[in-house]
């Protein structure tokens, strides 16, 4: 089996953060510029993957995305065979960054590997280690204090059980206010955690900390800026709350100098942050001989990304959902959808989809 093309497809997708109007939206988008990669075979056999381009978080774009592919990762695949998916990866390697870019490659050839073999992705990781259906935890946008109350009360009605409300675009207190409304409009059972993405500086997090512990968070997510590792590990020692690293581990490498410096007690996983799913698992795999958790994190993903993210919690022990409801809230968030079978299960959780390869059939714009 040889690749005989691929093809790339920008695609843009509505967001509803369920927040309703806002007039400033801190950097949260409400579109989705998405790029489709399509890796076709000289056997018919295709495989479909996702580009979650977002500028902001991890310097990609749909349109840098789809030059980089099209003039400089596709022609080094040619040829080769799709079911050899370290072998191809490594031709890309040499390609600085550009995780997603990377990512949604892989996941189209793991599609096809899984066609092949006509057996599911989470197979080809190893098997299942848990069953199919995962949690989800809601995160709120940071809206004011009544709003955000009422969006968390609304979604725990809808079935969530863990919401996470993101802070670090506004003044410590004025989070503080909201934490408080929060936990008063969910109670006591709901799991709450925080989410700074790297917005506090290392003395407000440990100032934030007891106050956080006073309203039962489970954990507080990147709370100093993603370069800060060391800033990081001295929140983690100065504080009782378990620190969740997401912004600051991209790669194997990032993982190993996090652990090297104690600076997470969990830390966050998904193939397109991470270059793809065979990085996940070395980084899972790293994480877990340290005796550090990991958690399956988001970007916003459409469905077919989405789909790849619930393969790897299935079929990966360290990711562990059982502890920390899982990020995969692209299904929740886009208001179109990419795939014939919905990802999301009642009571708020996603399914692992049935089927060969990422077990999807996509239905939106294709080359």
């Amino acid at each position: 089996m040889k690749i005989t093309a691929i093809e790339t497809v920008p695609v843009t997708v509505p967001v509803d953060r369920r927040v309703g109007t806002v007039a400033d939206a801190k950097g949260f988008r409400f579109q989705s510029r998405l790029l489709m990669v399509f890796v076709r075979t000289d056997t018919g056999l295709e495989g479909v993957g996702e580009v979650t381009a977002s500028p902001d978080w991890s310097g990609e774009t749909s349109a840098g995305a789809k030059a980089l592919i099209d003039t400089h990762l596709a022609p080094k695949l040619l040829g080769a065979d799709p079911r050899q998916i370290r072998h191809c990866m490594d031709r890309l390697g040499k390609t600085f960054a550009n995780p997603f870019a990377k990512a949604a490659i892989e996941m189209a050839l793991f599609d096809i590997a899984g066609k092949f073999h006509h057996a599911p992705l989470y197979q080809m990781l190893g098997g299942a280690v848990r069953d199919g259906s995962f949690a989800l935890r809601f995160p709120v946008m940071p809206v004011g204090p009544e709003a955000s109350a009422d969006v968390a009360r609304r979604m725990v009605a809808e079935g969530f059980r863990t919401i996470k409300l993101k802070v670090g675009h506004d003044a410590l207190e004025f989070d503080l206010a909201r934490l408080r409304q929060v936990r008063d409009a969910i109670g006591s059972e709901v799991r709450l955690t925080v989410d700074a993405n790297g917005g506090w500086t290392v003395s407000e997090a440990i100032a934030a900390a007891p106050h956080l512990a006073e309203v039962g968070v489970t954990f507080v997510e990147q709370p100093v800026h993603r370069l800060d590792l060391e800033g990081l590990a001295e929140v983690r020692r100065r504080t009782h709350l378990p620190v969740m690293a997401d912004e600051s581990v991209f790669t194997v490498q990032d993982t190993l100098r996090c652990l090297q410096l104690r600076a997470a007690d969990i830390i966050s996983v998904y193939p397109g942050k991470n270059g793809g799913l065979l990085n996940t698992l070395t980084i899972a795999a790293m994480a877990e001989a340290a005796g550090v958790h990991c958690a399956i994190g988001s970007n916003l993903e459409w469905d077919v990304g989405s789909a790849a993210m619930a393969h790897a919690c299935m079929a990966i022990p360290n990711i562990r959902t059982d502890l920390y409801a899982a990020d995969i809230i692209g299904p929740v968030f886009h208001t179109e959808r990419a795939v014939a079978s919905p990802l999301l299960a009642p009571e708020a959780c996603v399914r692992v989809p049935d089927g060969a390869g990422l077990g999807v059939t996509y239905t939106g714009p294709s080359a």
